[in-house]
């Protein structure tokens, strides 16, 4: 196997890394008959824990709202959150005639993909190796019937630089990656490594969002940088990256969230990102 393929080279037949150079890169995949997707963007993060899910939901519900159609691939096969947060019942998938999988929509008509939804129970584990999940996360992809109108595609990405990232900046043509993170010293170095990682894989970076910058005291309304005093500014003016948002932390974020009712949040802070997504279309 070489340093860049996702499988074992010696036992498979395709024109591969043993006979590239080890410079194997996967094909782009194509979508389903009838589906067309005007915008991809993947979201993603170093680490897992910095509210990557939680963005992923704000930015396709926020798009929703202004009368795009959205819709959300949710690629963290192993730690799949999307569906609870939208409120979606998992009582399996409907196929079609071409057996083609249909997502699920939530209230405000976003169309969904996730692995939750195959599970018997939301707490069953799934239990992949890594080859595995990238050939689930390309079906997904490939073999759902998307519609022809959607405007954009938000890829929940799954955390950190390995195969199954790795898998899915080779196979599915991104347009633009959103970068999260959360203020720790920690996870703004791994940051870099995410931003790094896009730029091997010549993906565009559309901007870093900060998540849980800081908690508004319920009096005096002072920001309070429960994390520490946050860098990604300096990080952003050193990488040329814009900074799209810094999102606080609240209560009833969290009650949203957990209650299925993500696409009842307004969240000001978030405005400057969707302003950013709009430009794509123009």
């Amino acid at each position: 196997m070489a340093e860049e393929c996702t499988h074992n080279c010696d036992t498979c037949s395709a024109n591969c890394s043993s006979k590239n150079n080890g410079n194997f890169v996967p094909q782009k995949l194509e979508l389903s008959k009838n589906s067309k997707i005007k915008k991809i963007i993947g979201v993603s993060s170093g680490k897992g824990g910095v509210g990557k899910s939680f963005v992923t939901s704000l930015l396709a519900s926020g798009l929703t709202k202004k009368g795009y159609k959205t819709a959300i691939l949710d690629a963290d096969i192993l730690g799949p959150s999307i569906p609870k947060s939208f409120g979606i019942i998992n009582d399996g998938i409907r196929v079609t005639d071409d057996n083609l999988m249909l997502p699920k929509e939530t209230k405000t008509g976003i169309k969904i993909m996730s692995s939750n939804l195959l599970l018997s129970a939301d707490n069953e584990p799934i239990i992949y190796r890594g080859s595995l999940i990238a050939g689930v996360l390309q079906q997904f992809y490939t073999d759902t019937m998307w519609g022809d109108d959607i405007d954009y595609m938000f890829i929940d990405m799954p955390p950190g630089t390995g195969d199954v990232p790795l898998t899915t900046y080779q196979s599915i043509p991104i347009d633009y990656v959103v970068i999260v993170s959360s203020p720790q010293g920690l996870v703004s170095m791994i940051v870099e490594k995410s931003i790094n990682m896009a730029k091997k894989m010549n993906i565009p970076i559309l901007g870093i969002i900060e998540n849980m910058s800081y908690v508004e005291c319920p009096d005096c309304k002072k920001k309070i940088e429960i994390f520490g005093h946050s860098n990604m500014d300096e990080i952003c003016k050193e990488n040329n990256i814009n900074l799209l948002a810094k999102l606080p932390l609240r209560e009833e974020y969290v009650e949203k969230v957990d209650n299925g009712n993500i696409e009842d949040i307004d969240i000001k802070e978030i405005d400057t990102a969707l302003s950013s997504l709009e430009k794509l279309l123009k």
